[in-house]
């Protein structure tokens, strides 16, 4: 890391796309939980005293009064509290300099007005907006041009759609959403992911070297074979496998007998002939099923689980249940290596504004996506005991930044394909 004219210090590796302005919105620092039980509780009272209705009513108020309550307390908040300590100095530029907008309706957003992230997003796929320059750089300068508040579409969106997805959680409903969403085509999915087609964070070995893409995903496959300690003739299941290059990974390299799970019907397809062409001796080796996590055997139990950014999509109503599932499905010997994406605990509003853009857009029904502390406090409470916990948050940024410049290089031809959205 090395110190700038900001006071304070960014850093410099050839591995990662370094953060330029590391800005720090405003979040749980300055957010009272006691404000807003007082809003979510008081508001209810003040209606049943105002029109004097029954105590018992009192509870049915909640629930009719209290979500629009919750949710309005953090749409305010969002809008005007301040960032908490931040010392990043940004550039102070118009938002002119950043985006056109062709939209008249928009022109209220220049000079140093800045526009409500959602706002910019939503038009700027409808075609409203353009970026005037390279979009990670002007994204890197966000908090410069753009403010996040939260607006009436996500606010709906989290209201009609997000809540009850997140209470439902049905066979159906998953299978939906993730055939909708992963089997858009193995193309769409190829043009940034690679020929690795890995759709989970890469681990970068040396940050002084710019490695490719299929160098990063190699090493986190070598990586999660080796925490789990995998060895010959062991079983291998890896819920949530995607386009099963872990699973012919496995057992190419380790001669285990490997099974995964995924709902994608083209997944399944494609994981399978990944499979053969990864030359794996003997093809009754290793398999990959169309199948819901839920429904998996639950014998002959397995040596070793892994569930690479699956876990999210199980749901938090559901994550015990999925836990002591996995308990019950590996021998009492055996080893669960589990990868979740999820926010941090010292949240800020952008973190919910990209949360609610991540459900809607790219990782729908993934409502776990929840603080390290939660997830360990999940798994202790399911009987497993914690040996190793890794934190690659850094290691993700590195392979985000290679999938942008995957996207980048095939961006016309799936865009005239697929479209923006």
């Amino acid at each position: 890391m090395s110190p700038d004219n900001k006071g304070i210090k960014v850093t410099n590796w050839a591995s990662i796309a370094n953060a330029p302005f590391p800005a720090e919105g405003a979040g749980n620092q300055t957010f009272s939980n006691l404000q807003l039980i007082s809003v979510v509780a008081g508001i209810p009272a003040f209606l049943l005293i105002y029109f004097h209705f029954g105590i018992w009513t009192y509870p049915f108020l909640v629930i009719l009064v209290g979500l629009p309550c919750f949710a309005g307390f953090f749409v305010i908040n969002s809008k005007f509290a301040t960032p908490w300590n931040n010392k990043v100095q940004l550039p102070n530029r118009k938002i002119e300099e950043y985006i056109t907008i062709k939209d008249p309706t928009l022109a209220g957003y220049q000079g140093r007005n800045k526009i409500p992230m959602e706002i910019f997003f939503e038009n700027y796929f409808d075609g409203k907006i353009d970026l005037n320059g390279d979009a990670l750089e002007i994204m890197e300068a966000r908090h410069d041009w753009a403010s996040f508040e939260f607006g009436l579409g996500q606010l709906k969106f989290f209201l009609t759609q997000w809540i009850p997805e997140t209470i439902w959680h049905s066979k159906k409903q998953d299978e939906d959403q993730v055939r909708d969403h992963y089997d858009r085509g193995d193309d769409f999915y190829e043009a940034f992911l690679g020929p690795r087609m890995v759709y989970t964070s890469g681990i970068v070995s040396d940050p002084a070297r710019c490695e490719t893409l299929e160098e990063i995903q190699d090493n986190k496959l070598r990586l999660v074979c080796e925490k789990i300690h995998l060895k010959k003739g062991e079983r291998l299941l890896d819920i949530g496998c995607g386009w099963g290059t872990l699973v012919a990974h496995a057992a190419k390299n380790f001669d285990v007998d490997a099974t995964g799970v995924t709902l994608g019907i083209k997944q399944t397809a494609y994981a399978n002939n990944r499979i053969k062409e990864y030359g794996v001796k003997n093809p009754e080796q290793a398999r990959v099923l169309c199948l819901d996590y839920r429904d998996i055997p639950a014998r002959p139990k397995f040596n070793k689980i892994t569930c690479l950014e699956m876990a999210e999509h199980v749901g938090v109503r559901l994550f015990q249940s999925f836990l002591l599932q996995v308990k019950d499905l590996m021998e009492d010997d055996g080893l669960f290596f589990l990868q979740i994406a999820g926010l941090r605990r010292t949240w800020q509003y952008e973190d919910f504004i990209w949360g609610l853009f991540m459900a809607k857009y790219i990782f729908p029904g993934a409502d776990a996506s929840c603080p390290l502390y939660w997830v360990i406090n999940q798994l202790e409470t399911a009987g497993f005991e914690v040996q190793d916990v890794d934190t690659i948050g850094v290691h993700y940024s590195a392979t985000i930044w290679r999938w942008y410049h995957n996207w980048m290089k095939n961006r016309d031809t799936i865009t005239e394909k697929y479209g923006k959205r």
